[in-house]
């Protein structure tokens, strides 16, 4: 069986590594398409040897922005044409999904963000949509979900791959951060301008980055989504913030820092089962995930640029051998759910 994998964006390559290698472990072709756009290219070619580069980053004008998702289902398509794979597989790659059903060939798509419009495509074209328990099947049935398409999965997708590294002792040290006596580290990721889900501004984002700048007991790591937005954060020379220029270990980088913001998204779900005090500024309507996680004490809402006392790291940092147990048993099912769509 030969599985087409489309990364569209930063957390795929992570998601889809200890996927990929367990299905070339059990005989199968493994081929990649990637879009450029933010760190999703560079992770990629540091997980495959060989990536094909269809698309890019999607303009902010929305009519610029079909007329690119139209040309990459395009590219896709020809590609496909050409590379002739079994299935598809995607964390709603809405340009795979559309190239995918025009030729005919078994979809298989995860989500977990049921506020995403596209997802009236990908789950009409998907022929097994993966998803976690957290998320009610009401919240996406009305999208296209229907419970006979739909797999449930316990945990959420980040655990697949949490496990899937060593912890890099001198994650700080590589940004010219030392860890001083009193001194809170805060990872903090930029909100995902542009994206279709995000069509709005964060006003409590950009209040914190001048409430940040002027603690002395705080030092900050920054990390931008795409060029432009760090080329923006640099101009502004924000004190006590270092801004990577980068793609840098995301997971190391929460396993070294006492606490994490994030206008929602992945690495708020990450952090918030890496044991970090997790923070959302997200503006938009709560995702169930980060209700649920909200309700089991792991994540917090923040409304205001009010950070209080921070001080150090609460939680323990979990034992990377349990986190990887957790996710053998997720791998397993995306890897079965995948056989099974191309069977």
């Amino acid at each position: 069986m030969k599985v087409w994998i489309d990364l569209s964006n930063s957390p795929h390559p992570l998601l889809f590594a200890p996927i990929g290698r367990r299905l070339e472990e059990l005989g199968h072709e493994v081929v990649v398409t990637a879009r450029d756009n933010a760190q999703t290219l560079e992770l990629a070619h540091e997980r495959w040897p060989v990536v094909s580069t269809i698309g890019g980053r999607s303009p902010e004008q929305r009519s610029a922005k079909a007329a690119a998702l139209v040309q990459r289902i395009r590219d896709l398509r020809s590609w496909a044409r050409s590379a002739k794979p079994d299935v598809a597989l995607s964390h709603n790659s809405y340009a795979q999904i559309v190239a995918a059903f025009s030729l005919g060939l078994p979809i298989v798509t995860a989500m977990d963000y049921e506020h995403q419009p596209a997802n009236h495509v990908a789950f009409r074209l998907a022929d097994r949509i993966l998803l976690p328990e957290a998320l009610p099947p009401h919240a996406v049935r009305r999208q296209g979900a229907s419970p006979r398409k739909v797999r449930r999965y316990p945990g959420l997708k980040e655990e697949i791959y949490l496990g899937d590294f060593q912890p890099d002792p001198e994650i700080l040290a590589s940004l010219g951060i030392e860890r001083e006596p009193g001194t809170t580290i805060v990872l903090m990721r930029a909100p995902p301008e542009g994206a279709m889900y995000h069509q709005f501004r964060n006003p409590v984002y950009e209040s914190l980055l001048s409430s940040i700048t002027g603690r002395r007991d705080v030092r900050c790591i920054l990390l931008a989504r795409h060029p432009d937005q760090r080329a923006a954060l640099e101009r502004r020379k924000l004190a006590n913030c270092v801004v990577p220029r980068r793609a840098i270990d995301s997971r190391s980088l929460l396993y070294a820092s006492d606490v994490f913001i994030g206008a929602g998204g992945t690495m708020t779900r990450e952090a918030a089962l890496m044991g970090v005090r997790t923070l959302s500024i997200y503006a938009g309507a709560p995702p169930a995930i980060e209700e649920w996680l909200e309700r089991e004490g792991l994540l917090s809402r923040l409304t205001s640029p009010d950070l209080g006392d921070l001080g150090a790291r609460e939680r323990e940092r979990p034992d990377p051998a349990a986190l990887r147990s957790r996710g053998e048993a997720l791998i397993g099912f995306f890897v079965a759910e995948t056989e099974r769509a191309a069977s």
